[in-house]
């Protein structure tokens, strides 16, 4: 092969390489985004609290009256939205042992949604964060 061939090949899987990363990402964002997203509605229906979706999904953690899996999965939610408001309720429920999915919030899930709203970094896939309205700010 010549210079020139082997040239346009290395352009042409960079650019191959690029437009699937940039799939790949676009994927994974979308993913988050809507289970963030539905994580939200259903707290929102169970524990009412109209323009703070993250209100919404601390008091859905803390009732007893949904399954330990549903309040894991709104424990991720609430890594996911990054507000600082909810680590006092993860870290209340966090002990740092095993997991023991059968009587308790996983510690796995825990440790990563405190890491999460602790971190002062952007979220680098640009996920919307539910944000109190201003009547809530009040």
């Amino acid at each position: 092969m010549d210079r020139k061939r082997v040239r346009k090949a290395l352009v042409t899987g960079f650019i191959v390489l690029l437009l699937c990363t940039t799939g790949a990402l676009g994927v994974l964002r979308h993913s988050i985004q809507s289970g963030l997203d539905q994580r939200c509605a259903i707290a929102q229906r169970s524990h009412p609290r109209p323009g703070d979706d993250v209100a919404a999904m601390m008091a859905y953690v803390r009732s007893e009256s949904h399954s330990l899996r549903e309040r894991n999965l709104t424990v991720w939610a609430l890594g996911q939205a990054r507000d600082e408001r909810a680590l006092p309720i993860l870290q209340s429920y966090y002990r740092g042992g095993e997991c023991d999915h059968d009587r308790c919030l996983c510690q796995g899930e825990l440790y990563k949604a405190i890491k999460l709203c602790q971190n002062k970094a952007p979220n680098p896939l640009f996920i919307r964060i539910p944000k109190p309205t201003s009547v809530e700010l009040q």
